[in-house]
């Protein structure tokens, strides 16, 4: 029988990757928790997915699938090793103990939340606006409202007249929480496939701006490497050598800060020529020049930082700026452009930088 755990036992997972669970009255879906399962010498040599659809009977082998893939499972070996599951054809063994997490449902349709938002521009076909870091794109586990969903609902109103027929706006790229810049929403299904098929043809142009720990030699010039989700670690993305996606980032150092001959930290703009999770975060980090602040990426010595100033160590999240956008209207056809300034934050981090000897 699964074990059913308190509040605190539950995996604390990155709202970006976890699945979307809707609500369903007509079925009995799983409570959300954690469910830990044994399994039987008759199981062994079975796949991964049937297993949890088979312990999990609500649960499909799809779904059984989308937890895998969003790191929701772990096994622990006889020997007591754990690791995070992210095969969905392994093949269980008897005496192993897998952890399935199943995440907290959110509501199918979002509601309408009056959250202020800095709107850089707004016609019939489009909004575009600066968000601020700590807003959550989408409603997700562990953020079900207040999110720019939420705040676009209630900001557009009417004006929304429809995507795939349900009034709501059309969300075809989105920012980490923690990411601050500039992005664009669409308004109705023509601006949706618009845009949707300029970000597919990566004929956008998107430039964001990042504080990291040393500086990158040369100065200037392209990261390219496919991304997908690290080996060990479900919750983060990396540069693999096999599989994943192929992305390609161009970067320039703007500014050094410290000597000069080795830099403490640097301001580096990047411009994106793919759109992959966590591009700039993991292209960065693969180059071994994390994000100030980047809970994820800056680890051993990065995450130390032990040369910056305290309030620089101190920085309260990923220290990445999305400055620049440019793309085709989908009325117009005219090309447009819209760059945001640094955000509070991010100033006052230049700031104690600059005041490096």
């Amino acid at each position: 029988m699964p074990r059913r755990p308190s509040p605190t036992d539950v995996a604390d997972f990155d709202d970006d990757v976890l699945p979307t669970m809707p609500a369903d009255p007509t079925t009995d879906a799983p409570a959300p928790g954690l469910y830990a399962f044994t399994v039987d010498g008759a199981d062994s040599g079975d796949r991964l997915d049937r297993r949890i659809a088979a312990w999990l009977p609500a649960l499909s082998r799809t779904r059984g699938k989308a937890l895998i893939e969003a790191g929701c499972v772990s096994r622990r070996a006889p020997d007591a090793t754990r690791a995070t599951m992210a095969d969905a054809s392994h093949k269980v063994k008897a005496a192993e103990i897998y952890e399935i997490t199943v995440p907290e449902s959110v509501a199918a349709t979002p509601v309408p939340q009056a959250i202020p938002l800095e709107i850089l521009h707004e016609d019939d076909d489009l909004l575009v606006l600066n968000k601020p870091a700590g807003l959550v794109v989408h409603p997700a586990p562990g953020n079900p409202d207040h999110t720019l969903v939420n705040a676009l609902l209630a900001h557009c109103g009417d004006s929304l007249s429809g995507i795939g027929g349900v009034r709501r706006p059309g969300i075809v790229h989105r920012l980490d929480k923690d990411t601050s810049g500039v992005m664009v929403v669409a308004k109705n299904d023509r601006a949706h496939q618009s845009l949707a098929r300029q970000f597919a043809a990566h004929s956008i142009d998107r430039a964001y701006v990042a504080a990291v720990h040393g500086a990158p030699l040369p100065r200037a010039g392209l990261i390219e490497g496919n991304i997908g989700r690290h080996p060990r670690d479900r919750q983060r993305m990396a540069v693999v050598p096999h599989g994943g996606k192929p992305a390609a980032t161009r970067y320039a150092v703007a500014e050094t800060f410290g000597p000069n001959i080795k830099p403490v930290a640097s301001l580096v703009r990047c411009e994106l020529l793919t759109g992959r999770t966590h591009q700039v975060r993991v292209h960065l980090a693969h180059l071994g020049h994390a994000l100030l602040g980047d809970p994820l990426y800056a680890t051993g010595r990065a995450a130390r930082g032990t040369a910056l100033p305290a309030a620089a160590r101190a920085f309260g999240r990923q220290a990445l700026h999305a400055r620049y956008l440019a793309f085709n209207h989908p009325a117009s056809h005219k090309r447009v452009s819209f760059e945001t300034s640094f955000p509070h934050d991010i100033n006052e981090l230049i700031v104690i930088l600059r005041g490096l000897p």
